[in-house]
């Protein structure tokens, strides 16, 4: 088991119809705010699901978001650049203004045997190489229709700086245990842990938050395989 740190993005306005795309001038008009989330991912399932269907399973078991949704009106003084592409981008993906967002991101766990949290990594939202706006474009574009209240994910949130926003990255892929500050070591989630994610932009003598995201593994219910 792992946890994925992203920011998602519900979406407002009054979405498009069906068949007609959103362009890149008019996303933010379609978009109310953000929340962080947590897209729980299967790492032993994921590959085996990956090479004859695409992740499945592997993905859809659960999702945990934070209380409180930031709007893009409150976030608006932490507005940044997106990284440089590199190829530039196709002509409807071209955003000429600054699309993402400074919020900082922390992750901790709780374990079962010490469950005052302590902190696993960090990074930031500015990272993103597609921007919120991007992907609504994007997500828009073949006619796929989005409507007020639907919820996108913006996909783990890396950095350039050895910033990591998985166990599958902070591990590599279980390879090298990560040591945690209360003694324990983990290469993934394990039952009983629980996986908090803290976020939030950070003004002068101000800070705009999102509330925690919190989850805690519970042990899988047994698959009855008897046929009869």
């Amino acid at each position: 088991m792992d946890f994925e740190l992203e920011i998602a993005l519900f979406i407002g306005g009054k979405g498009n119809a069906l068949g007609e795309p959103i362009g890149i001038s008019s996303a933010e008009d379609n978009m109310f705010g953000f929340v962080l989330m947590n897209d729980w991912s299967v790492r032993d399932v994921q590959p085996w699901e990956m090479m004859p269907l695409g992740p499945f399973t592997a993905k859809n078991l659960g999702t945990s978001i934070s209380p409180w949704i930031v709007t893009l009106e409150a976030l608006e003084p932490f507005r940044v650049a997106a990284p440089e592409k590199n190829p530039p981008n196709l002509s409807y993906l071209v955003d000429k203004g600054k699309s993402n967002y400074d919020i900082h991101l922390e992750v901790y766990i709780a374990t079962k045997g010490h469950k005052d949290p302590v902190k696993l990594t960090q990074s930031n939202f500015k990272y993103m190489y597609w921007s919120a706006k991007q992907q609504v474009v994007q997500h828009t574009v073949t006619g796929c229709n989005l409507k007020p209240g639907d919820l996108l994910g913006s996909g783990t949130i890396s950095g350039p700086d050895g910033q990591m926003g998985s166990f599958i990255e902070l591990s590599w892929n279980g390879k090298n245990p990560v040591l945690l500050s209360n003694g324990e070591s983990r290469t993934f989630i394990e039952d009983g842990d629980e996986i908090i994610f803290r976020g939030w932009a950070q003004g002068q003598g101000h800070r705009i938050g999102f509330g925690e995201c919190r989850g805690e593994m519970l042990p899988a219910h047994p698959i009855d395989d008897d046929d009869e």
